[in-house]
């Protein structure tokens, strides 16, 4: 027997019609969902499209490669590169040592500390050339009241001479003892001064003013200055350092003192510090069989945030037959034909040739002579003759 409900159809349709509604609703969505994706396909194309044929019409004018640039004004001229590293000056470097014996009762400083000129860097044992000075100042002592006694006994004896009471003999014997004792107490100042001179050498005081670059002697350790002066510390003032450049034998005899120049080294790559060529010296340097000979290359003080320090590597440019502030190209913007040089100035669809002349050049750019004004643009691409 089958049971049904009075409703049933009617529900099943009204089920039936719900669904192909929502059917129909997800459908219509994808469809939105699919134009605007189309539209904005079209219309980046059609952007694309557009800003290819302006880059392209932009170019047209100008050869493959080519890139506009301007004329500057700079220094242009002939150098001579070499290689170099940084030395103390004469007297930059010094080695403090001791002309007293003992023991080292005290060390001051400590390596990569500064120090100014008449600090005390150590201490050497004192005792003894306290006692010596002690034993000299009662010399001197003695010596002056020996001297004060002579002066007295022959300011009488003088005077009893004079009155006819003493013989001569016994006033030349009182002139005699006040000189002897005049010339015991200068001794015994001088013996004082040696004394005084020996006890100042136990303190080890710096000579210049500079950074501790070593110490070779530590507290507790015995110097003796008999056989050779031992050396505490190692100072470096390295505001007096100078450049070594090993100059090619082939460049050297174009090197001239007080030609500018300047250097750079690793750490500070970016920034070339100036210079001038003070001294030129004769002996060759014969370095993997090549001849070199040193330019000497001063510089003023950097600035505190570049330090630079001894035996640091240089590049080293060497300025010749220089011109200042003149009109400049980079060479690979000037062109030759039949002996005549040139270059490319853009002039709408066509690009102009134009007739210069030029000065000095050096590895990079050209002195303009004429033909060209400051900012004139021209091309630089591939040139066929620099």
């Amino acid at each position: 027997m089958i049971l049904s409900t009075p409703h049933s159809h009617q529900d099943w349709n009204f089920w039936r019609g719900s669904g192909r509604d929502t059917r129909l609703s997800s459908v219509e969505g994808s469809m939105k969902k699919l134009v605007w994706a189309v539209a904005v396909i079209v219309v980046v194309a059609s952007v694309s499209v557009l800003l290819v044929r302006v880059l392209a019409k932009r170019s047209s004018n100008d050869p493959p490669g080519a890139d506009v640039i301007r004329v500057v004004r700079r220094d242009v001229g002939p150098v001579v590169k070499a290689t170099g590293v940084i030395k103390p000056m004469v007297g930059a470097e010094v080695r403090v040592g001791s002309s007293a014996s003992g023991v080292v009762t005290h060390l001051y400083v400590r390596v990569g500390d500064s120090v100014t000129k008449g600090a005390v860097l150590a201490d050497v044992d004192s005792r003894e050339l306290d006692a010596r000075r002690e034993a000299a100042e009662a010399a001197v002592r003695l010596a002056k009241a020996n001297l004060d006694y002579g002066q007295a006994d022959f300011g009488r004896k003088n005077g009893l001479f004079t009155a006819g009471v003493i013989a001569r003999s016994e006033l030349d014997l009182a002139q005699q003892a006040y000189a002897v004792a005049e010339q015991q107490f200068k001794q015994a100042q001088a013996n004082l001064a040696d004394a005084v001179t020996q006890l100042d050498y136990t303190k080890i005081i710096a000579p210049i003013s500079g950074t501790v670059e070593s110490v070779t002697t530590q507290e507790g350790e015995t110097v003796a200055s008999s056989f050779a002066a031992p050396t505490f510390v190692t100072l470096l003032d390295l505001s007096r350092l100078e450049v070594w450049a090993y100059v090619d034998e082939t460049d050297i005899g174009r090197i001239r003192v007080g030609q500018k120049a300047i250097f750079t080294v690793d750490t500070y790559g970016d920034y070339q510090f100036p210079g001038q060529v003070t001294a030129i010296y004769p002996q060759a340097q014969i370095r993997s069989n090549v001849v070199d000979y040193i330019a000497v290359v001063r510089f003023t003080r950097p600035p505190p945030d570049r330090i630079l320090r001894p035996e640091m590597t240089t590049t080293v440019t060497i300025a010749q037959n220089r011109h200042s502030n003149v009109l400049t190209l980079p060479i690979n913007a000037v062109h030759r034909e039949g002996g005549r040089q040139y270059v490319l100035v853009p002039n709408g669809p066509s690009n102009e040739r134009r007739w210069i002349t030029t000065g000095l050049r050096d590895e990079n750019y050209r002195e303009i002579l004429s033909g060209l004004r400051e900012g004139d643009g021209v091309l630089a691409g591939n040139s066929n003759n620099h």
